[in-house]
């Protein structure tokens, strides 16, 4: 069953907010009652309220009488912990990044690939001119959002400028920086839009900002303005076509370019491009079966890696609207819902998918017009967008984007894969998830579910997520894997009758097809349950119900379950029967032995977190050791350490940094299979391959650079690790533990090197919002959750750093989602917040 869907009239739900915030009142001193001033603002009958309670390291838990309300206490609560990165965000969006900090700037890379803020502005603008976004607001749900997202839009947007008025900024990222300013609506949905469209447009900006036909010219200063600023903030003189800034790497068409780029080379670097192990963000999550617990009821482990930095940070909160819903979890910054969570019946987390969200179109273009492309044998006219963008301290800079009917035209994904616009031939990139304003109703829908069934027909209702799967549990012990993600409708029988022969390379390889769209029986078509056309409807997903464990890495759906695989599902969705990565092949051999051994409670979850076991070090340390003797001859305190590790990446470690520094070499530079003697097998995906092949010259080289690199920088080769992996709060080193992608490592961190600061000096990306959940069958749900980087990114708040802390000793926070355990919080702190 589900929480009942419409209110009770208006004065019993005041009467239900007003008893949650007088049962808090009533058994606490005064002090513990913060009104902010707000007691001296009498709001009309439309104002917006909502009471929040803080508990430990700062975690409010919101509760509010309807939709709008809880937008209003979310953005309210958001803003005080994180202004300045969601104001950042909002210039994103709204295209004015180089109206305030210069065009050649980069942004932080969390809401597009924009290398430049020009790039980013010109796509951005673009998008708010063309009214995209708007377009999708007005489309009824279920294809477009509901009414309870769009009320929750609107009142985070409230609640966000609330806290701007009546609250100074003191985060000196952005202290008294004019573009910290109101918002609207719209503006929170557009950067909801702008995280659908990560693994797609937003993925090709550069690309789709520098497109233009041959011998056009750059994107140009407004009439009668200066040049535009190149790269390095010159301006430069009249002469031939370069590039827009921001895309400088993608190659200008002459008439020596090729019609279309080399297939081979085109289809290794889209596998480089859209492959786990070069990605920015990733996952683990594991569900138990109540087949494997001690009590019978689900168990789920979520284990996000994102960016520690910027705004794809994870923010914790609980929110309720009583009778209505009651969820717990971790919300990306500047979205109104909790998108990885749990309530008092289920829990779930989402891991980086597989399919790949965009396919390209070739297009023939009409020998007369390189602006007209030919679809049955008629020419169609592309359709320019030009949009001018404010220059800081500059000239206005305009530039024109070209649309097709199957999305804009795109010059490159990203500077290894260029894509030529020539005279005869271009390319045009389709992202569904252009259309797709949903992700908020799908964890609208997940945070009402009772079950894992009702979390599957939330999805199949909404269809909302975009590059994820889910792995959920329940408390009646059933679990779920589901690859439910708005996916471009290619089957393989599309690939292979209308691949071009540029996607005869890469849909193989990568998993991107490239369609021939000069002809009109190569539309993508549709599914009947789907709920946008050209996408595939929820009967053609992998799926995975009731396995004793349900795991994903990042790795395709396949061994979700080792002794249940998953097949039949098209090559868009991922691979089948082929090598695993590390970590993949660490957590199913983990999850697996854990589910054998069986009676598992929260407490298993929490120790798998913070194992921190080395697969590449338990199938190649022993030999790396043997061979070193040979390798260094000269240095036997090398070989030593290398034996003596005990493989995990624990702070008080020694060896892993020594261990890492080579495997990072050797992985880089020799090819999977030069790597192991024993070759990978479909029959035995989890234990191959295996054995290293010590006698490779990269193995030698990447031995002899590591010992080299880390007696240059004066480390001793037996130090722990927290010593020289850590990252720095407010002038403390606190020592991290976990380890890269290339290492295998559950725990993952992908940390930044500096030698001269003492080694791994910061976190990029990795760890982030941990939930390990259970039920022991009372009202209340058992969870632990830690989030890495602590709420705050502002250095003055008592928790920038706090949770930080915990992470380093491995402790955890005791969720406090019942009623009785928030009341119980030491140094319960409420604040009723009012419009």
């Amino acid at each position: 069953m589900h929480f009942r869907t419409s209110f009770p009239v208006r004065w019993k739900r005041l009467a239900l907010v007003g008893a949650a915030l007088a049962t808090v009142t009533a058994s606490l001193p005064a002090a513990a009652v913060a009104d902010q001033g707000d007691r001296a603002h009498h709001p009309s009958d439309r104002g917006l309220s909502a009471v929040i309670r803080y508990t430990e390291y700062g975690i409010p838990h919101i509760v509010a009488e309807d939709y709008a309300d809880l937008g209003f206490g979310t953005g309210w609560a958001q803003a005080a912990d994180q202004v300045c990165v969601l104001a950042d965000g909002f210039l994103t969006v709204n295209g004015e990044r180089s109206r305030w900090f210069g065009a050649a700037a980069a942004p932080d890379g969390s809401l597009s690939s924009a290398t430049k803020n020009l790039s980013s502005d010109l796509f951005f603008r673009g998008v708010k001119e063309a009214g995209t976004v708007e377009a999708l607001l007005a489309t009824p749900a279920p294809a477009g959002p509901s009414r309870q997202a769009k009320e929750l839009m609107r009142g985070w947007a409230a609640g966000y400028n609330a806290w701007l008025r009546k609250n100074r900024v003191t985060d000196p990222a952005c202290a008294g920086a004019d573009w910290v300013r109101p918002v609207t609506a719209l503006d929170v949905a557009r950067r909801g839009w702008a995280v659908s469209v990560l693994g797609g447009q937003g993925r090709a900006v550069d690309g789709i900002t520098a497109a233009r036909p041959p011998a056009a010219t750059a994107p140009t200063a407004a009439p009668g303005a200066p040049s535009a600023p190149s790269a390095s903030g010159q301006r430069s003189a009249p002469g031939p076509a370069v590039p827009a800034v921001g895309g400088p790497s993608v190659p200008e068409p002459s008439s020596s370019a090729p019609e279309v780029p080399d297939p081979r080379r085109t289809a290794e670097a889209a596998r480089e491009l859209f492959g786990a192990e070069n990605a920015t963000m990733g996952s683990n999550a594991v569900a138990f079966q109540g087949a494997t617990t001690a009590n019978g009821r689900g168990l789920l482990l979520g284990n996000p890696h994102y960016p520690w930095q910027g705004g794809r940070r994870f923010w914790q909160s609980q929110q309720t609207i009583p009778g209505e819903l009651n969820v717990s979890g971790a919300s990306l910054l500047g979205t109104t819902v909790v998108n990885i969570g749990f309530n008092d019946k289920v829990a779930w987390s989402h891991t980086v998918a597989t399919g790949v969200p965009v396919n390209l179109h070739q297009l023939a273009l009409d020998p007369a017009d390189p602006t007209a492309y030919l679809v049955d044998g008629k020419a169609e006219r592309m359709t320019p967008r030009t949009v001018t963008v404010t220059v800081k301290d500059g000239a206005p800079v305009s530039g024109t984007q070209w649309w097709t009917r199957y999305g804009p035209v795109v010059t490159g994904l990203g500077a290894s894969l260029p894509l030529p616009w020539t005279p005869t031939t271009a390319f045009a990139l389709n992202d569904p998830n252009a259309a797709n304003l949903r992700a908020s109703d799908t964890a609208l829908g997940f945070a009402k579910s009772r079950s894992t069934r009702d979390m599957a027909a939330a999805l199949a209702r909404t269809q909302g997520l975009p590059w994820v799967n889910t792995v959920a549990a329940d408390a009646a012990g059933h679990t779920l894997f589901t690859q439910a993600q708005v996916l471009p409708r290619i089957t393989d029988e599309l690939a292979g009758r209308c691949s071009t022969p540029l996607g005869r390379a890469t849909y193989p390889a990568a998993g991107i097809a490239v369609l021939d769209g000069s002809r009109g029986d190569c539309a993508l078509g549709s599914d009947p349950d789907a709920v946008q056309p050209g996408v595939f409807g929820p009967a053609r997903m992998p799926v995975l119900r009731d396995a004793p464990y349900v795991e994903n890495s990042n790795d395709s759906a396949w061994l979700a379950n080792a002794e249940r695989p998953v097949t039949g599902y098209e090559r868009v969705f991922g691979t089948i029967g082929t090598p695993r990565s590390l970590r993949t092949r660490g957590g199913v051999e983990d999850v697996a032995a854990m589910a054998g051994r069986g009676g598992l409670t929260v407490a298993d979850l929490q120790h798998q977190q913070f194992a921190d076991r080395v697969p590449a070090g338990d199938l190649a340390a022993a030999d790396t050791a043997k061979a070193c003797a040979s390798v260094l001859a000269d240095d036997p305190e090398a070989c030593r350490v290398i034996g003596g590790w005990d493989r995990t990446v624990r702070t008080d470690s020694r060896g892993a940094l020594l261990f890492d520094r080579f495997w990072r070499r050797f992985t880089a530079s020799a090819p999977l299979a030069e790597q192991w003697k024993v070759p990978f097998s479909p029959a035995d995906p989890v234990r191959t391959p295996h054995t290293l092949n010590t006698d490779s010259p990269a193995f030698v080289k990447a031995l002899k650079e590591a010992v080299g690199e880390l007696r240059a920088a004066g480390f001793a080769l037996d130090a722990p690790l927290g010593q020289h992996q850590f990252v720095v709060r407010n002038g403390a080193r606190i020592p991290v533990s976990g380890g890269t992608e290339a290492l295998g490592v559950w725990n993952k961190a992908e940390p930044v090197w500096n030698p001269a600061g003492g080694g791994y000096t910061e976190v990029a990306h990795g760890t982030s919002h941990v939930q390990a959940v259970g039920w022991d069958g009372g009202r209340c749900p058992v969870a632990r959750t830690l989030l890495t980087y602590s709420q705050s990114s502002d250095p003055g708040s008592a928790h920038y750093s706090d949770q930080t802390r915990l992470f380093s000793g491995e402790r955890w926070v005791t969720s406090r989602f019942c009623e009785k355990d928030i009341l119980r919080s030491p140094g319960l702190r409420i604040v009723l917040v009012r419009d």
